[in-house]
């Protein structure tokens, strides 16, 4: 079994944490803290087994008014990339699942999605007596897409941990990925472009638009491009403008603001690009999320399942192109 995006796994194990222990120093209290939230971790394997059951705890398990349980202290279990079911915590935040995955014994790559909102503590995976369990089937893209943002990006409010636009993009594209979106703390943190500088992505996707300011963000997003580009100069970085608020349609100062940061994203690319910089491309968020697509909208700011589906395809022809062009 192998435990897929938490790329320091190995230093903090077992803790199923987002960021290293060595840099919490650095980090504002509120990333440190939104960290152990195993949001897009996966555990992979392959297995002759006939039943997969789950032993697990989520202590503080809760349930926000604009998400679904599942999705926000809930495990997701996949065969072969299709759905198979879910597991979320009793009254006292036990998780007891056993689920059937095949009528015979032939080998079935799995893989179990954590928790997008809550920390989390994987007691047992247990599979038929003398079952087999090896290694998953290797990523074709074995280098994570990294994404940094906001909540949207943490997956708020998918109905399941599988159901978050990156889930959905790597099963798509068989492309590892890594979960960096920090509810309500996307800010641009150095500590985080630090981290991200730290890895061996095949593409960052930068997703942060949501939390700054349209000052703050045009301010954080060249200064957090330059801490990456200094480790990763030639690795594909898209920059996402932002998608459709409700609120948009009235005007206003969300319409205002959303306007901005587009402009901002848009115009920063450009003239990164102009100074030599092709590896990095904007995607109009527009293409993600628009005004005809706002039934994927939960509460007019974050995707519902439906939106992250819609996220999905706006973002997939930028990421394979992306991905096609510097990772052959």
């Amino acid at each position: 079994m192998a435990v897929h995006g938490l790329p320091w796994f190995a230093e903090d194990a077992p803790a199923l944490r987002r960021l290293p222990a060595r840099i919490q120093g650095r980090l504002r209290p509120a990333v440190w803290n939104l960290a152990q939230h195993p949001s897009g971790a996966r555990i992979r394997f392959r297995t002759d087994s006939t039943t997969v059951g789950l032993t697990a705890e989520n202590p503080g398990f809760s349930n926000m008014h604009h998400m679904a349980s599942v999705g926000e202290n809930g495990f997701d279990l996949y065969v072969e990339g299709g759905y198979i079911g879910s597991a979320w915590p009793d009254a006292q935040g036990k998780i007891a699942k056993e689920w059937r995955i095949g009528a015979d014994s032939k080998p079935r790559d799995v893989t179990l999605y954590l928790p997008l909102y809550k920390p989390v503590k994987v007691i047992e995976i247990s599979l038929d007596a003398k079952a087999s369990c090896t290694a998953a089937t290797p990523y074709v893209i074995r280098r994570p897409v990294v994404y940094y943002g906001s909540s949207i990006t943490q997956g708020g409010c998918a109905s399941n941990p599988g159901g978050t636009c990156q889930a959905l993009l790597e099963r798509r594209l068989d492309a590892d990925f890594v979960n960096l979106g920090f509810s309500g703390n996307g800010l641009g943190d150095p500590a985080v472009a630090e981290a991200i500088a730290e890895l061996e992505p095949s593409c960052v996707v930068l997703d942060f638009w949501a939390n700054p300011g349209p000052e703050q963000y045009a301010a954080a997003l060249p200064a957090f491009v330059d801490i990456v580009r200094r480790t990763l100069p030639r690795v594909p970085i898209l920059v996402t403008g932002p998608f459709y608020f409700s609120a948009e349609s009235a005007g206003g100062s969300v319409a205002s603001t959303q306007a901005a940061k587009r402009r901002t994203a848009k115009e920063f690319v450009r003239q990164r690009r102009k100074a030599g910089d092709r590896a990095i491309v904007f995607v109009d968020g527009l293409e993600m999320l628009d005004r005809d697509q706002a039934i994927g909208l939960v509460d007019g700011v974050h995707c519902n399942s439906l939106g992250f589906y819609f996220n999905a395809q706006g973002l997939e022809p930028h990421l394979r192109k992306a991905l096609r062009r510097w990772n052959p």
